[in-house]
């Protein structure tokens, strides 16, 4: 059933990922290697909100989005990110600062709605 198809992808950590041939299904070990589906791809399908205090970043997403989420953002290479914690669908992102926590949370905003 599809119920059944559903917890086993999320299970293993499968993933849903916008390609330039269309949507695809990814396993965790394909999102780290050199094709891995950029945070332009990535966040637009798996956000749903961000919100910060002081350094730190909360960022949600949609179930099985945080994973692949966090890695892009820690490959990006920010210099305002320290590091970044992800589970199932919410990522805790360090920043280097409030300030520079502002500005990723703007630029992240403006990744996830580029309309």
């Amino acid at each position: 059933t599809q119920a059944t198809l559903s917890r086993d992808l999320r299970e293993l950590g499968v993933v849903r990922a916008s390609s330039g041939e269309g949507a695809r299904y990814l396993l965790p070990a394909m999102v780290a290697d050199e094709s891995k589906p950029s945070l332009d791809n990535l966040l637009p399908q798996f956000f749903s909100r961000v919100d910060g205090v002081g350094e730190l970043i909360v960022l949600h997403t949609l179930p099985g989005g945080a994973q692949p989420i966090a890695e892009a953002v820690d490959a990006a290479g920010w210099p305002e990110v320290i590091g970044t914690l992800g589970g199932e669908n919410t990522i805790l992102v360090v920043c280097r600062s409030a300030s520079a926590r502002e500005v990723l949370t703007k630029r992240l905003r403006e990744l996830a709605n580029p309309d």
